[in-house]
């Protein structure tokens, strides 16, 4: 079962000309928040991250893949389902 995600009604509050909003001592604590965070807008709506919170550079990733130990060995199978391989010949040369 799915957890479904917890909702708080927070007010805006003033900030000289702009308008700001306060996060409860809980959350920025749960989500390692310190005095800057990072705004992105997406199709759902604002997401607020930490701003160590990168991505990962191609380095780390294949690290990354290579400790999933992940079995590989049905991906040409798939890869090919649907072309002939008189086809696939033709590509190689």
């Amino acid at each position: 079962m799915k957890k479904q995600p917890q909702v708080q009604n927070i007010k805006l509050v003033a900030i000289g000309n702009s308008k700001g909003v306060r996060l409860p001592k809980s959350i920025l604590q749960k989500y390692g928040f310190a005095d800057e965070l990072l705004l992105e807008e997406t199709e759902r709506g604002i997401l607020l991250r930490k701003v160590d919170d990168v991505k990962l550079s191609w380095e780390e990733t294949f690290r990354e893949m290579a400790q999933e130990r992940e079995d590989w060995q049905d991906f040409e199978n798939i890869v090919l389902d649907g072309i002939e391989m008189d086809e696939v010949a033709t590509q190689k040369l």
